[in-house]
């Protein structure tokens, strides 16, 4: 899934960049399928420095925002690092599955298309956004999907300004939701997987079939409102596909500050008859370091973006 975002190598560490902290973390790999976080640390934010949202600017103060960043990577221990991979926030980004109509002219008129129908998702000019893209397996009605992420230049040139001046390079940039699903992309299971990632103002979920995004829904909401929207989420997945053959929703992930996985077992009882497994971040092959304060809320996104070094 994430070879149409990438580069041939990848660096073994990444940033994760959120309104209220920013996140540096460095892997090590224990098993083909498991890491450690080698060395991290995270530094809160001033209320108002990032202000994440597509089309606007994100950092208020270029300077201020370059010396917390250093601050995280010193405390970190990994000031020698050059070359990153990096998350944004989620609300910095938008991401949607394309559904457009199969074309069998010139690959200049399938770009064309694309490029209306990314307009049309996201609310912007082509021009003025950089936009990935991968195929995806059709709909059922035979039109052609795309799993798409679009950013506005300006958004990513204010981040990488701030890269460039300290030297780095930032090879790989996803939005956090992104970021994060590629932990469920480690599952053998031919089951649909679900990602739930808790934002300030809602969630960004993504329900993964066959190792390919097939639902991607971006929902705003209040904190008291989370468990009443996850079960309307998880309604509509039994509405849409439970009585696709072999379809099965079992492996669940959160992150943020959500509901507690017994809370989501009791709401996936209630609209699906039956418990989901909640991964915890063993279940996934990330160790958390111990005694450090820190999350996983605070890793899941960069540590993702991280373990890539090893695709």
């Amino acid at each position: 899934m994430f070879s149409f975002f990438t580069q041939p190598t990848f660096p073994k560490a990444a940033i994760g960049i959120e309104k209220d902290r920013i996140t540096a973390v460095a892997l090590e790999r224990e098993s083909s399928r498991r890491f450690a976080v080698r060395q991290a640390a995270s530094v809160e934010l001033p209320s108002g420095l990032i202000d994440p949202t597509f089309t606007g600017k994100n950092i208020a103060n270029l300077g201020e925002f370059r010396l917390l960043l250093e601050e995280a990577v010193m405390t970190a221990g990994l000031m020698a690092q050059r070359s990153w991979s990096v998350s944004l926030p989620s609300n910095t980004a938008r991401t949607a599955i394309l559904n457009v109509e199969n074309v069998t002219g010139a690959k200049s008129d399938s770009e064309e298309i694309l490029d209306w129908k990314a307009e049309q998702t996201f609310g912007a000019p082509a021009g003025e956004l950089r936009i990935s893209r991968r195929k995806i397996a059709n709909g059922a009605d035979g039109k052609s999907r795309f799993f798409a992420t679009a950013v506005k230049l300006s958004v990513l040139d204010e981040y990488e300004t701030v890269f460039d001046d300290l030297g780095w390079k930032a090879g790989l940039i996803l939005p956090r939701a992104v970021s994060e699903t590629k932990w469920l992309l480690n599952e053998d299971s031919d089951a649909d997987s679900l990602l739930v990632s808790i934002q300030e103002d809602g969630f960004t979920a993504l329900l993964l079939h066959g190792g390919e995004p097939n639902v991607v829904r971006t929902v705003t909401c209040s904190q008291s409102e989370l468990d009443d929207e996850i079960y309307r989420l998880l309604m509509f997945w039994h509405d849409r596909f439970a009585s696709t053959a072999g379809a099965a929703l079992e492996k669940f992930l959160l992150v943020g500050n959500g509901p507690a996985p017994s809370r989501i077992a009791q709401i996936s009882s209630e609209a699906l008859g039956r418990p989901l497994s909640v991964l915890a971040p063993e279940d996934i092959g990330l160790a958390l370091p111990v005694g450090s304060g820190l999350g996983f809320e605070d890793l899941a996104a960069p540590a993702g973006l991280a373990s890539l070094g090893w695709r």
